[in-house]
């Protein structure tokens, strides 16, 4: 499994960033582009990376937010997986700034395949899209400072991710994890059937160390993930818990990882 960084928050050694997420899957013999940040910056890491993420398997939209899905206006075509609620109108609650995806369904079903699901979704044999993740935890997604355009509170419910079953494991890929880690971890097992989670990639949503962090790390401490790779929406306060606990290191664009 090869996962390329095409576009995250900090910037590597030859390739831009912005405030978004984009990475490109290879598992399996398909490949799939999750998120395509919020400009046309992924296509243009992927270019310096030798790169075609137009031409892929699927496009996997994590959740309706501009930084991870106004990158779509820059493709032309393709199979595009999300959550029925990804195009929502959906704003900033102190300001009432739109922070929805820049385009209407409609506008992107003139060039996408779009395939909404609440539910899991196959990609492949071993891949799946998860669909509408149910929040269990007593300490997960109790919060938020997003609204809806008629002011009520928006809790990202179409917040989404991929699971990959791989020989060693679960791996599983967020976008910004709205739904909480620990929730995606245990629907990841209820859906598959495996108990055994490998590796987690991409944004926590985690802001400080408070309780949520620590029943995380906790949690992916007792359920032994051996690589735990917190990116974009992950703040600095908890990046330093991850940090003292797993040695993690920060992921950039340009980033190409294998397992």
């Amino acid at each position: 499994m090869k996962i390329s960084v095409l576009s995250e928050n900090y910037a590597g050694v030859y390739t831009r960033a912005e405030h978004g997420l984009s990475y490109l899957i290879e598992f399996d013999g398909q490949t799939i582009l999750f998120d395509s940040g919020q400009s046309d910056l992924f296509l243009e890491n992927a270019g310096k990376m030798g790169l075609r993420p137009e031409k892929t398997d699927f496009i996997v939209l994590s959740h309706g937010h501009f930084d991870h899905g106004n990158g779509l206006d820059y493709l032309k075509h393709g199979n595009l997986i999300c959550h029925p609620g990804c195009f929502t109108k959906r704003f900033r609650g102190y300001d009432r700034k739109p922070i929805g995806l820049k385009n209407t369904k409609d506008v992107l079903s003139a060039k996408f395949n779009i395939i909404t699901s609440a539910g899991p979704y196959t990609l492949g044999e071993n891949a799946y899209f998860l669909g509408e993740i149910p929040r269990l935890t007593d300490f997960e997604s109790k919060s938020t400072s997003f609204i809806f355009e008629n002011g009520d509170p928006d809790f990202v419910t179409d917040d989404s991710a991929i699971v990959l079953i791989k020989p060693d494991g679960l791996f599983i890929v967020t976008g910004c994890g709205h739904a909480g880690i620990v929730n995606t971890i245990e629907y990841s097992k209820k859906i598959t059937g495996v108990n055994v989670v490998s590796g987690i990639l991409g944004g926590l949503h985690l802001k400080e160390i408070n309780l949520q962090t620590h029943e995380t790390i906790k949690y992916l401490k007792e359920n032994n993930v051996k690589h735990v790779m917190p990116s974009h929406c992950t703040e600095l306060p908890a990046l330093t818990a991850f940090y003292q606990n797993f040695g993690i290191r920060q992921i950039r664009t340009g980033d190409i990882l294998t397992f």
